[in-house]
């Protein structure tokens, strides 16, 4: 099962964010149940060394219920944290984290729910090389480190390029990483420059 997430190649702290999406028949949360949760771990676990497929496949039903929780938890703090980054007024967008200091807390403590540290390995005659070692399961690890992620990316200059997507009905954010990007994706610029040349032409028309 492959998730109904946009992937947009955004840091994974936004790719969370827009597990929230939307199209004509409304908005839609690809972490609605344990099948959504696995599909979309399964798709970026190749973005962190903590997590792999078969780590994945040994998660319990209670474990994917933990994780549900703990991810959607994360991701709603962290659409607040979004919201009050670029100045969010998309009523679809809203977060059901309501209070800028509840996000907060919610984004340190799952950072700091897992622990997680580095390891060296360099044996005699070999090159050395890093490796991640984690005091719980790997998944509940990868979700730590995202948010640890997430709380780099508003402490630091990042959080100036976060915008939110005005895409017609969109709901999505994204990083400008380029002075002339102005939508999530070309769909959505796409989707946004058609409706301004209908509302110029019903104009003329009227």
């Amino acid at each position: 099962m492959d998730t109904d997430a946009p992937l947009l190649g955004e840091p994974l702290p936004v790719e969370l964010m827009n597990t929230v999406w939307a199209d004509r028949d409304g908005v839609h949360d690809a972490l609605r149940d344990r099948d959504g949760v696995r599909a979309w771990l399964r798709r970026v676990c190749a973005r962190t060394d903590l997590l792999s497929p078969g780590d994945l496949d040994r998660l319990t039903t209670p474990d994917l219920d933990r994780l549900a929780h703990r991810l959607t938890g994360l991701r709603d703090a962290l659409r607040r944290l979004a919201a009050e980054a670029t100045g969010d007024p998309r009523p679809a967008a809203a977060s059901d984290v309501r209070e800028l200091d509840a996000a907060v807390a919610v984004l340190n403590e799952a950072a700091g729910d897992t622990p997680r540290w580095s390891v060296l390995t360099w044996t005699p005659g070999g090159a050395p090389s890093r490796h991640t070692r984690t005091s719980g399961q790997a998944a509940s690890a990868a979700v730590s480190a995202i948010a640890e992620d997430a709380v780099t990316l508003f402490s630091q200059d990042a959080r100036d390029q976060l915008r939110a997507c005005f895409g017609p009905g969109c709901v999505l954010y994204f990083l400008k990483d380029h002075p002339r990007r102005e939508w999530c994706s070309a769909g959505c610029g796409n989707r946004a420059r058609s409706a301004r040349h209908y509302r110029r032409h019903r104009g003329t028309t009227a």
